[in-house]
């Protein structure tokens, strides 16, 4: 039984109730996913713009703490793809100084301390300010910038000073000096490529990647290439991370903040995901909050054993579970796993060409443009929202010097975007028709041209201050269009002063022309609501009409009191007009049944 006391540190609940028959099935998971990540979190490391040993360090440190302290049993922390572009961006003009280092590592504690407290103070929902769309356009972008940063790599053409120059400008060097490419470390790293495709194709499962950099290693050793001009990973030494205390300066913070906001986001965003996506198959409830404390303590943990900042890893995550993982202890033991590679074999590791780890990337680089998803966001509308916060963080990734500034764009793009789609009241006018079949018309507002007995308006969602305008404008085009009004509040869900404020301008608008107003269908929640802000007052107790659980009875209700102001009961009925037709049809229809086909006056 889970301890409920224990719920900040899901470890002790997974150890309460861990049965020996998963140990096997979590080990084979871990041993899979610790072939896949340690050239990956080499790669890593040279994304972000340092050694490839740190790369190991993260993806043991991290991993470890993430599995124990997160929600998910199954995601897999550690370095990755977007967040090590965010890293190198964030760092970049600080590169070829001597405490470069100590920037990364306090900046790893930054991240983490931000992302426990968005945790603590319980923020998960806000993640949801970050679109899908964003976070697709941003890893697009990310992918583009990694593939033409590992050009130079992969062609073995040397830049200098290239620390303090951007992807394009390194992008335009190398196309401007393709002469001086290394056709031994070209071919090197297409091989890696070539073989990371063709195991894929045969394979999912194969570590294409893990491949992709043994096999050249033989024909490096087999003919000297090293002395050829392709550039080795070179020595790495053999021991397990190092804790180092992190050196606090005030100055530093301040000019790093901006960017760890923009990590710590991102790397909540990447982590949720993935937990959730999981969580579809593995019905496992995920809780957001802990996410968020899980990774942040792997960061800020993780800062004082030299790693750079990490999140959760779509591709690891996904083959830790199709694996097999049953808990978290796959995540802590494929830790373990390359915590013993790196003690025991990290001498070999001297001879992986960078050629090679550039081939790796440059095929991660590749995946992480979701041609599908772009397809499916574009034909859901070009000049959408969803598309529009898309493309404009894509770009903004690519061509702004700074990712942290192209996120928090995208992120504002978003939000605005939303904000004008909401700012708009949903309001539907139903008339009735020249048949006498009680059948009702829906029109839009502005297409009311002429006047009509009786108008039924059916307001509809969330009433507040942002629609209030809207609400003003739509109400004030239809105040000459009616003698009597129906004001339908069934399906309104909340509604403010604001909102209420507009109501009251029309109220007072119609009685001062000699007509009426009727409230119909209006929550009890609402009622205190409506007695002091005076609406009760201006539109008379008489003429509101409370939602009751008997279907469309505050709506009969409603039209009996319609009929009783336009003097349908005195009128002969070869006569009645066909507002009065309606109103009778409606109201027999409603009592006798308490169903109405959709195509008629649904109240």
């Amino acid at each position: 039984m889970y301890l409920t006391r224990f719920k900040y540190i899901p470890l002790i609940g997974t150890l309460m109730n861990y049965k020996k028959e998963y140990f096997s099935k979590d080990l084979i998971a871990a041993l899979t996913v610790a072939v896949v990540v340690i050239p990956q979190s080499m790669a890593y490391a040279l994304i972000a713009g340092v050694n490839p040993v740190y790369g190991l360090y993260t993806a043991i440190v991290s991993t470890i703490i993430a599995s124990a302290f997160g929600s998910s049993n199954h995601a897999i922390a550690g370095p990755t793809n977007a967040i090590a572009l965010l890293v190198a961006s964030s760092l970049g003009k600080y590169m070829g100084q001597e405490n470069v280092y100590q920037m990364l590592f306090l900046m790893t504690f930054m991240v983490g301390v931000l992302q426990i407290l968005f945790g603590v103070i319980k923020l998960g929902k806000v993640i949801n300010f970050v679109s899908h769309s964003v976070v697709i356009g941003f890893t697009a972008g990310a992918g583009v910038l990694i593939g033409l940063g590992q050009l130079s790599t992969l062609l073995s053409i040397s830049i200098k000073d290239s620390a303090h120059m951007s992807t394009m400008q390194k992008f335009y060097y190398v196309m401007t000096h393709l002469s001086q490419t290394n056709m031994y470390a070209l071919g090197l790293g297409a091989m890696t490529m070539a073989i990371i495709i063709v195991c894929k194709k045969i394979n999912k499962k194969i570590p294409g990647a893990l491949i992709g950099i043994i096999i050249p290693i033989i024909f490096i050793v087999m003919f000297s290439l090293d002395q050829k001009g392709v550039k080795l990973t070179g020595f790495i030494p053999s021991s397990l991370p190092p804790f180092k205390m992190i050196q606090f300066d005030l100055n530093v913070m301040q000019n790093l903040f901006g960017g760890a906001v923009a990590i710590a986001i991102i790397g909540l965003v990447e982590a949720i995901a993935i937990s959730k996506s999981i969580a579809t198959t593995s019905r496992q409830k995920i809780d957001a909050n802990q996410e968020f404390i899980g990774q942040g303590l792997a960061n800020a943990g993780a800062a004082f054993f030299q790693c750079f900042a990490g999140s959760g890893s779509f591709t690891r995550s996904a083959i830790n579970y199709q694996s097999g993982a049953v808990t978290r202890f796959a995540g802590i033991m494929s830790g373990i796993v390359v915590a013993l590679v790196l003690l025991f074999f990290a001498p070999y590791a001297q001879y992986i060409p960078n050629p090679c780890l550039a081939g790796v990337i440059l095929v991660i680089a590749y995946n992480m443009v979701d041609k599908k998803e772009i397809m499916h966001i574009v034909k859901a509308g070009k000049f959408k929202s969803d598309s529009i916060a898309m493309f404009t963080t894509a770009i903004a990734t690519i061509v702004m010097p700074h990712l942290d500034v192209a996120i928090y764009t995208g992120i504002a793009i978003s939000i605005a975007l939303y904000l004008k789609d909401t700012n708009k009241a949903p309001l539907k006018i139903l008339l009735p028709s020249q048949e006498k079949n009680g059948h009702v018309i829906e029109k839009e507002v502005k297409s009311l041209k002429e006047k009509v007995d009786i108008l039924i308006i059916q307001l509809e969602g969330n009433l507040f201050f942002g629609s209030a305008e809207d609400l003003q404008t739509k109400l004030d085009d239809l105040t000459d269009k009616s003698k009597v009004f129906i004001l339908r509040m069934k399906y309104v869900a909340t509604i403010d002063l604001t909102a209420l404020g507009a109501l009251k301008v029309f109220i007072r608008t119609v009685k001062e022309s000699g007509g009426i107003v009727i409230f119909s269908g209006v929550k009890s929640e609402f009622n205190s609501l409506l007695i002091n802000s005076h609406v009760t007052s201006d539109i008379g107790e008489d003429n509101i009409f409370m939602s009751e659980n008997e279907i469309f009875a505050s709506s009969t209700n409603a039209l009996e009191r319609a009929k009783s102001v336009l003097g349908c009961e005195i009128i002969d009925g070869k006569d009645k007009s066909a507002a009065c037709n309606l109103l009778e049809s409606e109201i027999n229809t409603n009592v006798d049944s308490g169903i109405k086909n959709r195509n008629t006056a649904a109240f």
